[in-house]
């Protein structure tokens, strides 16, 4: 009983932390600013929802599964979106400035 709560929580702190994210990646202006906003909450997201996915079923292969997916992507998104930060920089993709606000 207090495992199914527990996970329930958990699922709907991943799918708050989904939702968040999606909203950002529509509301913020450039790519940098919107890769920020769609790997953080998306990473955590994903991360909390496997792990209330994996206390839900208990303990069999099925969670192994789950928590190898959230090593994997706990190692991969940040990695990924580093790289394709590093990527558009060196493409010179320059992050969006107000107006007046340019550096110098």
């Amino acid at each position: 009983m207090i495992l199914a709560i527990i996970s329930k929580v958990l699922l709907a702190a991943g799918c708050g932390f989904l939702i968040v994210g999606s909203l950002g990646v529509n509301r913020f202006p450039d790519f940098y600013s919107r890769t920020h906003a769609a790997t953080k909450p998306d990473t955590m997201g994903l991360i909390l929802s496997m792990l209330g996915l994996a206390l839900y079923d208990g303990i069999n292969l099925n969670s192994a599964k789950l928590l190898l997916i959230v090593i994997f992507v706990a190692i991969g998104n940040p990695a990924a979106t580093h790289a394709l930060g590093w990527a558009a920089l060196s493409s010179r993709l320059m992050p969006w400035f107000r107006k007046g606000r340019e550096p110098r």
